[in-house]
């Protein structure tokens, strides 16, 4: 266990020296990097595999240390377990393939700086790739075969994302606490048999930055102004995104897919380098994809690369304005716009663009800036992050989370006490987090959102394939597997069968059955190997029934969370894990919902009424800018019933309803019209009065729960006054606490004004001073107001009941005039007030009738339609309309009908639009579509369209094939090769084919260019180093610089008469045809008293094969990157004519010798293990020169130049 103090942590110079057996040695010294972050206290831990029980298995850690090529493990649903001590802790991981992160088809781009003359070419260029026409961009497949997510085995709450393709790399989240893990070397995976270093460190021991906090920040809907213009620029995209359907499959209820691509710029390649930077970003998008699979967001998420694009540095600099986020956020969002593919369907068809830098984009400690609520939109669905190691990954999540709509905890909501908890949406990103979640408020904003973004419903992964087999050797005999890796002809081989065939897979041709090849990887899983028997993790084993699927079960709740509310009714939540066994192999997902929630402190408030949705209103008052302006907020309640568990809120300065973009908060009553139904998580719950979930009791008229009326009293009266002083407020009378269905009308015309106020604060709630007298509809006192002035006479209604008594108010605005109001309500007859004779009456003064009031619209524009009477409420004494609430006693008429736009109709007639373009320029599936309608002409000269049925005729066709014609043939070009010397000038190659004989269209491609290398180094000759430098037959070695350094002098001297040896041929990737002095056998570079002369002697050749079987393989031909290796085997009938015949090679040898890689475990392995490529003539001749006898042999040939 090592502790070390935050000072000891730099990256530095670490000598590690290793001998042929893994241990200490002196032999090589390397140059690491350790994390350029600081940490406070980390340590350097060997994890190891293990089976499910925790017993080791091996170091093996990396996934291409074991396999052969990715397609060998796309299939793979086999689960891994390793076992890392750390901080004195031992965790089993329980590790499953991340299926559901890197979409089928995924990319990876590389726009790189077109390479200045003299530049060498990078190794990874010489992968296979498809190339532009623009020398700086290349495009391969994305790795798929690291990914894996897990959990800690016997500990619940648990999660792991890790990458095994370089060890072991990610993120491991435990009971009480983050740690990151990653190898201490890069580009180590072959070196693993002995145990490998790893580095783990804890999330909250990390230093970001010079402050104890981190910044990001976010943009409001109004501030993308610089994005908005490029809506017309890029209408064809949003036009596309709303008015076409994606037919990838959809995705299942509840299930949501963000399909990213991933722009990376110059300086986080630089930093993490070329070779290693894709694993890198691969695990820290598997990090990001399980943050958003935690439970506490309520809604399951996945984060789905589909394209990756890694930036050069005249791109990356342009995009990013130093100091100035707004206009780098304004450069990417635009950047990612211009890389989408306009067709929906496409692979590559992204819904959210996540950037990463490692330049200052903002000011010091700025780690991201992001739109709110952006998604799906074609502009503003990106965001813009500072990478910063593994930790970046909480960065990504917390800025997509605006993107989806999420806003900081604690500003505009209720969860600001979380942020200390390690919330992933705190407003500052923390530097001590123990344990990340979302808060409860990040679950309600996004599940407002959620719902409407359309880009996420669709399922990039092909569910309608065919379910393939658990193991992937089943449908594929070792032969085929053979064909497949070496191509057509190829078979397992058959020279040898003294081995486990499950080991490696070797195979071999027919025409050369002694020349076998293998990739270094043992044959699938599932391979038959023997009658009965099939290949299982690289042995022949009996086959057994082990592989069965296994349905998921729940595990057990956890307890119940905190309360949403302190009283008033609230609600609490507990989760459950699908866990109690994880479903595998095709499994059963667990039936049912994963949370559970209950009710509680269903207890009355003990102080005065405060309507908890009008307390979210008021929290915005400060914050939330509408039409850049700030307005006091008063609750309000959407007419549409589906919407009620938004937050709508009116301004009190104009009466405008705003959406403020969140969920009400769970407890909050849906409708004001329903005392007790509340909103959890967005979706309106009904509650009985009995406050029991689904129960469907009710209250009565005066609120009684279940009661029959009996208890209600109607109170009813008139208010008359002649106020004397104009302007001054005249009281009334006072409404009661608990009174119910209220209506207030005064009983003819006046200019005096009706007023409100609550009794208990002087809060005027309708008419205060200075407020201008019109119609609307409010909400206060925790109830709904209607209130109307028509012709001069005011009328006041709500539903109740009252929580504090108010205060009936008249503002006169005429000198005398008399003021008349008639009041109603219903109370319990425990609070009906004192019956005093000047203001409450109890018998009804007046009476009203429903009366006609106008009639309805027409159904029809022509051709006789129906319209309806509209029935209002008029007093009988002065025939004045009343609000309706004064009617309710009386039955309301049946309406009348009466025809209506009795004209006769014009005939509906076929009209088509013009024709789309075709949808191919060539082949046998192009077609053409347009708009089909039925209008009806009408006599105001509009149209209208109507159901196809009324139009005669037959309907014109709305879609036609097009530009069926042969497509032309193309010329199909290959890779460059790799240039034809290390410096200088020379050549490179590349394969043009036209598969359809000579009837490409256009001028044959160039198979045949110059290239231009650095010049190369003129050190002087010193003579030659090796006595075999002389032997002519080895001259054509002489263009590899490792051999020409060796033997200058006899290379100078036949410069151009001898071809180069056809390394390019041997090689399966152009960096494979790299040779330097280490490549070479040690008896070329030191003369040693041990020579492997080859005298034609049967003791002889089985010197020289001895030593050859057992030497590094590097010493002939160096693969350094090679996956491919063969050996040979002995022919009955040595080949005559100085062909070339492999060297016998037998299985085995007891010859051990000295190598200049003696680090390398090819060093003391036995000959099976054999990793290149050798071959040489048994012919020899021993001509005479300086007064020495020398071999000669014909020079060495890889494996692919048998072909």
């Amino acid at each position: 266990m090592v502790f070390l103090s935050l000072w000891l942590i730099a990256a530095s110079l670490v000598e590690v020296r290793t001998s042929a057996d893994g241990q200490a040695g002196a032999e090589e010294m390397v140059q690491i990097d350790l994390p350029t972050k600081r940490y406070r206290e980390y340590e350097l831990v060997t994890p190891v595999s293990t089976n499910l029980k925790g017993h080791y298995l091996s170091h093996i850690l990396s996934a291409n240390h074991k396999k052969r090529s990715p397609r060998d493990v796309s299939s793979n649903s086999e689960q891994l377990f390793f076992n890392v001590t750390a901080f004195g802790r031992d965790f089993h991981l329980r590790l499953r393939p991340n299926t559901h992160f890197i979409a089928p088809g995924a990319v990876v781009e590389w726009h790189e700086t077109a390479p200045r003359p003299g530049n060498t070419t990078d190794p990874r260029n010489s992968r296979p790739h498809r190339s532009s026409s623009e020398g700086g961009w290349r495009s391969e497949p994305l790795q798929t075969s690291c990914a894996y997510v897990g959990d800690i085995m016997d500990v619940p709450g648990t999660s792991v994302a890790i990458s095994n393709c370089d060890g072991l790399a990610g993120m491991i989240k435990s009971d009480n606490e983050e740690y990151f893990i990653e190898p201490l070397e890069r580009g180590k995976q072959m070196d693993e048999e002995n145990g490998r270093i790893h580095i783990v460190y804890k999330r909250s021991a990390m230093e970001r930055a010079p402050r104890d906090v981190s910044e990001d920040v976010y943009y409001k809907e109004s501030n993308l102004e610089g994005l908005d213009d490029l809506g017309t620029v890029y209408s064809n995209i949003g036009q596309q995104l709303n008015e076409t359907t994606r037919r990838r499959r959809h995705a299942g209820e509840n299930d949501y897919n963000i399909e990213v691509l991933l722009g990376v710029d110059d300086s986080v390649v630089r930093f993490h380098g070329k070779e290693h930077v894709q694993n890198y970003l691969l695990t820290l998008m598997n990090i990001v994809n399980e943050i958003y699979h935690d439970e506490s967001l309520g809604v399951h998420i996945n984060v789905v690369l589909v394209r990756m694009i890694m930036l050069g540095y005249a791109k990356s600099i342009s995009l990013i304005e130093r100091g100035n986020p707004s206009r780098s956020l304004e450069n990417v969002c635009r950047w990612a716009c211009q890389q989408q593919k306009s067709d929906p369907n496409h692979a590559e068809h992204h819904d959210h663009a996540i950037f990463l830098t490692r330049q200052d984009f903002g000011p010091a400690g700025m780690q991201g800036y992001a739109p709110v609520t952006g998604m799906c939109h074609p502009v503003r669905s990106c965001t813009l992050n500072h990478e910063d190691g593994f930790s970046s990954a909480f960065v990504v999540a917390h800025e997509t989370g605006h993107v989806l709509g999420m806003e900081h905890d604690g500003q505009g909501n209720r969860c600001g006490d979380e942020t200390a908890m390690g919330s992933v949406m705190a407003p500052l990103v923390q530097a001590a987090f123990h344990r990340y979640h979302w808060s409860r408020c990040s679950g309600q904003e996004l599940k407002r959102y959620i719902h409407s973004y359309d880009c996420l419903l669709d399922d990039p992964f092909e569910h309608d394939w065919p379910k393939l087999p658990e193991l992937p050797g089943i449908n594929y005999s070792m032969d085929e597997q053979c064909r497949f890796d070496f191509g057509v002809g190829y078979k397992m081989c058959t020279a040898f069968r003294t081995f486990d065939p499950c080991k490696q897979l070797w195979c071999s041709h027919p025409d050369n059955p002694y020349f076998c090849k293998t990739k270094k990887g043992p044959p699938l899983d599932g391979t038959e190997c023997a009658a009965g028997k099939w290949c299982y993790k690289g042995h022949c084993m009996w086959k057994n029934a082990n592989q069965q699927k296994q349905d998921g079960n729940w595990g057990s709740w956890t307890k119940f969370g905190s309360c949403s509310r302190t009283c008033g009714t609230g609600v609490r939540f507990r989760t459950r894990q699908c866990n109690n066994p994880t479903p595998i192999n095709g499994g059963q997902d667990c039936p049912g919902v994963n949370f559970e929630y209950q009710l509680c402190n269903t207890e009355e408030c003990q102080k005065h009424f405060e309507d908890f949705r009008a307390q979210q209103c008021q929290q915005r008052n400060s914050h939330f800018d509408y039409q850049n302006t700030k307005h006091h907020w008063l609750p309000h309640e959407h007419p549409d019933s589906k919407k009620r568990c938004h937050l709508y809120c009116q301004s009190k300065e104009t009466g405008d309803v705003a959406y403020m973009k969140q969920l009400v908060h769970d407890g909050t009553r849906c409708s004001y019209k329903d005392p007790y139904s509340i909103c959890v998580r967005g979706e309106c719950v009904k509650v009985g009065c009995d406050k029991e979930i689904g129960s469907n009791k009710v209250e009565d008229k005066c609120g009684v729960c279940g009661g029959d009326n009996s208890h209600c009293r109607t109170v009813k009266g008139t208010f008359t006054r002649t106020p004397r002083k104009l302007g001054k407020t005249r009281g009334a009378f006072v409404l009661p606490k608990g009174a119910r269905n209220i209506s207030l009308a005064e009983t003819r015309e006046t200019k005096n004004v009706l007023a409100i106020k609550n009794q208990a604060t002087g809060h005027y709630i309708l008419n205060g001073k200075g407020e201008e007298a019109k119609s609307r509809t409010f909400i206060d006192l925790g109830v709904e107001w209607d209130y109307n002035i028509e012709d001069d006479i005011e009328t006041l209604h709500t539903d109740g009941p009252l929580h504090d008594p108010v205060i009936v108010l008249i503002i006169p605005q005429e000198n005398d005039t008399r003021s008349s109001l008639t009041y109603k309500y219903i109370i319990h007859e425990d609070s009906v007030p004192t019956i005093n004779s000047n203001n409450v009456i109890q018998e009804e003064l007046d009476t009203f009738e429903w009366a006609l009031k106008s009639w309805s619209q027409c159904s029809k524009p022509c051709g006789g339609g129906f319209q309806y009477t509209k029935y209002g409420c008029r007093r009988k004494s002065d025939s004045k309309m009343v609000h309706r609430s004064f009617c309710e006693v009386n039955k309301k008429p049946k309406p009348i009908r009466r025809m209506c736009n009795i004209q006769e109709c014009t005939h509906p007639l076929w009209a088509a639009e013009a024709w789309e373009h075709c949808s191919r320029s060539c082949g046998s599936s192009g077609y053409q579509l347009r708009t089909v309608r039925c209008l009806q002409p009408l006599q105001d000269g509009t149209n209208r369209s109507v159901h196809s049925r009324y139009c005669l005729g037959e309907r014109p066709e709305s879609r036609r094939p097009c530009n069926r014609i042969p497509c032309p043939a193309q010329w199909k070009t290959g890779p460059w090769n790799e240039c034809s010397v290390t410096c200088g000038e020379g050549t490179e190659v590349r394969q043009v084919l036209c598969r359809t004989g000579d009837h490409c269209d256009g001028e044959k491609p160039e198979s045949v260019r110059a290239c231009q290398l650095p010049p190369c180094n003129d050190e002087p000759c010193l003579g030659d180093k090796s006595i075999f430098c002389q032997m002519e037959v080895l001259a054509r070695y002489c263009s590899i610089p490792g051999y020409s350094e060796l033997c200058c002098e006899s290379c100078s001297k036949r410069s151009g008469t001898l071809p180069p040896p056809y390394l390019q041929e041997a090689a399966e990737i152009h960096s494979d045809a790299i040779f330097g002095p280490s490549d070479l056998p040690r008896s070329l570079v030191m003369p040693t008293p041990f020579l492997p002369y080859y005298s034609g002697s049967r003791a002889d050749k089985k010197s020289l094969s001895s030593v050859s079987s057992v030497a590094n393989p590097s010493a002939y031909a160096a693969f350094r990157s090679s996956s491919r290796a063969s050996v040979s085997f002995p022919r009955k009938k040595a080949q005559e004519g100085g062909t070339k015949t492999p060297v016998s090679m037998p299985p085995s040898s007891s010859i051990k010798t000295d190598h200049l890689h003696s680090s390398s475990p090819g060093a003391a392995a036995p000959s099976p293990a054999i990793t290149d490529s050798i071959g040489a003539s048994p012919q020899t001749r021993t001509p005479k020169k300086d007064g020495k006898t020398i071999s000669r042999r014909h020079p060495i040939r890889s494996t692919a130049s048998e072909r």
